[in-house]
């Protein structure tokens, strides 16, 4: 299993915009192959910055969602917004018995 991870901070006056294509795509992402979960997180302290969480079934799965059609409108469309460029980290679980 693969968490992703992407912080983005967005110019506050884009912050609307930003959740009218989150809107629109959520469930296009929801429904790739190998997409288990999609949750949209807001830092309770800073209004503009938000947190996608994601867990993928295989980093396969992951990255061919990153070479998609849909990855690239939909990023297209959001990266304009940014204040800051965004931060990303994928990461696997490790479970220790």
């Amino acid at each position: 299993m693969i968490t992703r991870i992407v912080k983005m901070t967005f110019k506050p006056e884009e912050v609307a915009n930003f959740l009218k294509i989150f809107s629109e795509s959520k469930q296009y992402i929801r429904n790739v192959e190998g997409c288990s979960q999609l949750e949209l997180l807001n830092d309770i302290s800073a209004s503009a910055v938000f947190f996608t969480y994601s867990k993928w079934n295989t980093e396969k799965d992951l990255n061919n969602y990153r070479n998609s059609e849909l990855f690239e409108s939909v990023w297209a469309k959001t990266k304009i917004l940014f204040a800051v460029k965004a931060e990303a980290w994928s990461l696997k679980s490790e479970i220790f018995s």
